[in-house]
């Protein structure tokens, strides 16, 4: 099947633009309506609406699905995973910005690629992809930095909600990596994409809405525009369609030409943070960020 995938085209490259952008308006998506609905308690709805919308897709396309074949334990696992990420992820930006959130969240990647060089031989890391990775985690030492030397006047205690905040992101980012490598080492690398995002969705919703309910969090009373828009965007627009269009991306074109593109995300993550949510950028955080993503381009690169 890898044979029939091709280059981009400028179809492609348009599409990969607007999932990076998409995929970049998430963490404001989930601040802006943070003081309607509770991050953890819109990560879990917006997962289990989404599972429904797959599961009609399945039963609409008939697509092939079985609670009783190999893939349920590897899909549970990946499952609880996901739910586990999106947990650090909705405690993180309880502490720090969209914008950190972004940048810490994106470094997956490269977790991901140490995690299948130790894996699997075929995925060696070239030399390129180690400079990727020092330079990466140069990018994230140095925004860490930014909160540890604040020297704008921020209180003590900001400054460890900001260093809280952006650990969780790079927790979330392990985690992300480790649900990664599970799909690619498990029978999901063979399953139908609508059954690994399934139990993805499925598993992360159930997980995500005990917690809250442990908690004692409950929903809303009143919805605002701005919860009901933020929650339908991450449902209909992030957590079904562009993870459905992400998999049919991968299937038709080369997944190493795809990936490159992965390190705009945090770009459009940070500039989406001051644009929408006026997100301080310190100048060391900035650098930070550079590195970051200069790391991400060199570790998706593969000489061919």
């Amino acid at each position: 099947m890898s044979a029939h995938r091709k280059n981009l085209d400028g179809f492609a490259i348009s599409l990969m633009l607007l999932l990076c952008l998409c995929w970049g308006l998430q963490q404001v998506a989930v601040k802006l309506a943070a003081p309607v609905i509770g991050a953890t308690m819109q990560l879990g709805l917006r997962s289990g609406l989404a599972a429904v919308l797959v599961l009609l897709l399945i039963l609409i396309k008939k697509i092939p699905f079985s609670l009783r074949d190999k893939h349920v334990w590897p899909g549970i696992a990946a499952g609880v995973l996901f739910a586990i990420e999106f947990l650090c992820i909705s405690l993180g930006l309880k502490y720090t910005t969209a914008s950190h959130m972004s940048v810490f969240l994106y470094t997956a990647p490269i977790f991901t690629v140490l995690g299948l060089h130790w894996l699997i031989p075929a995925e060696r890391l070239q030399s390129t992809q180690w400079l990727g990775i020092l330079s990466a985690f140069a990018g994230v030492a140095v925004a860490f930095s930014g909160a540890l030397f604040d020297t704008s006047g921020s209180s003590q205690r900001d400054m460890a909600d900001m260093l809280i905040g952006d650990s969780f992101g790079v927790a979330a980012a392990v985690l992300w990596a480790a649900t990664t490598i599970t799909i690619r080492k498990s029978s999901l690398s063979e399953a139908e994409p609508t059954t690994t995002l399934f139990y993805q969705l499925a598993v992360g919703a159930a997980i995500l809405l005990v917690f809250v309910m442990l908690r004692g969090e409950s929903l809303p009373t009143q919805w605002d525009m701005t919860s009901i828009v933020s929650l339908f965007f991450q449902t209909v627009v992030i957590a079904f369609a562009s993870y459905l269009t992400w998999f049919w991306l991968m299937r038709r074109y080369l997944a190493s030409r795809l990936s490159v593109f992965s390190f705009l995300t945090p770009l459009f993550g940070v500039a989406a943070g001051v644009i929408l949510m006026h997100d301080p950028i310190s100048p060391r955080f900035a650098l930070g960020a550079v590195l970051v993503c200069g790391g991400i381009v060199l570790v998706n690169f593969r000489r061919t």
